[in-house]
């Protein structure tokens, strides 16, 4: 596996060996003893996984941006691509703002850490879209989390799509 840091600090891209064959292709998705020790190796950090959740969205659905102060997440996609947006939203960091763009997708298997204090905020770009993250809390409920709205000004993120073409929830229509 291929582990790259990002600008964002704590924020790790994990790159899974495939396997491709004529029959198809193998990927170990997780493997909690070599994520544990590489995140331990490179961050200084013990992360333990307790939940898993599995989100369906539909093309042009934006989901977030969300988070909160104690929760380490892990995402991948399994069908589809997402375009995912990590913004630091930690009031006392200097780097308060940055935010950097990846896309995880069916295809590359491609991963992202994110640790807490640091909004996500997920856009379906193609069909149905099926992603993945564990979380190394139990949920605590929408009213413990904070919620910027995508296009917040203070943050200046750059989505791939029009915003009269986004589908949002209540809750991202803020």
């Amino acid at each position: 596996m291929e582990i790259q840091k990002t600008k964002l600090k704590n924020v790790l891209l994990f790159k899974p060996i495939i396997f491709n064959d004529f029959r198809g292709a193998y990927t170990e998705v997780f493997n909690e003893k070599d994520y544990f020790d590489e995140i331990k190796i490179l961050l200084n950090k013990d992360v333990h996984f307790v939940t898993d959740s599995e989100v369906f969205s539909r093309k042009n659905v934006l989901r977030g941006l969300h988070g909160d102060d104690r929760t380490w997440k892990l995402f991948h996609c399994s069908k589809g691509t997402i375009y995912i947006v990590i913004v630091n939203c930690d009031l006392e960091s200097e780097s308060f703002g940055q935010w950097e763009s990846f896309e995880l997708s069916a295809e590359n298997k491609f991963q992202l850490l994110v640790p807490p204090k640091y909004g996500n905020g997920t856009l379906a770009l193609n069909g149905d879209i099926i992603f993945h993250y564990k979380q190394s809390e139990y949920y605590q409920g929408a009213q413990n989390q904070f919620t910027y709205r995508f296009d917040d000004p203070k943050f200046n993120i750059l989505w791939p799509i029009n915003n009269s073409e986004i589908i949002l929830s209540k809750r991202d229509d803020i």
